[in-house]
């Protein structure tokens, strides 16, 4: 089984997912060249076998490379990023995901035109005022944006600190 990571971030979630499922091949990315190399450090440490080293992917463009994953994980992504980066991530998941692959998604969300919690209402003011494009995500218009891609959401998981775990398998 192969995970495409998208926004690895420091590297920390693919070493220690990884660590923890090592039957499964981890491919961390990012936009970010700092990221990368983060990523690439937390890799060599941890110096293990199913952790490929970083590549690069901008989910806003269409070139994805030759990725054809049986799982996307994207981990606090979308609500600090503007829109469009979710667009882009869930255009490309709907593209070279393979058959029934899973998109996972990881983050606070307004559920029902409501936000889940009032610290949630108050992280969105304060992503809105480090940039207006950001902010926490309406759960039905990301789940709008799959269907339109592809992507069935198959579960909501309520997590800790305010936040949800979705999860949508291509059709």
């Amino acid at each position: 089984m192969t995970v495409l990571e998208i926004a690895g971030g420091s590297g920390e979630h693919a070493v220690c997912f990884s660590q923890h499922l090592p039957h499964v091949t981890w491919q961390p990315t990012d936009a970010d060249p700092e990221a990368l190399t983060s990523i690439e450090a937390w890799r060599a440490d941890a110096r293990l076998p199913n952790v490929l080293p970083p590549v690069k992917l901008d989910v806003t463009s269409d070139d994805w490379g030759e990725h054809s994953p049986d799982a996307i994980v994207c981990i606090n992504m979308i609500h600090i990023a503007p829109w469009s980066a979710c667009e882009g991530l869930i255009r490309g998941a709907g593209r070279v995901l393979r058959a029934s692959g899973l998109l996972y998604l990881y983050g606070p969300y307004c559920i029902g035109g409501r936000f889940t919690a009032p610290s949630n209402e108050a992280f969105d003011a304060s992503l809105k005022h480090a940039n207006p494009a950001w902010g926490v995500r309406h759960l039905e218009e990301v789940t709008e944006l799959a269907a339109r891609n592809g992507l069935s959401r198959e579960a909501v998981i309520p997590m800790p600190a305010n936040n949800h775990s979705i999860v949508f398998r291509r059709d």
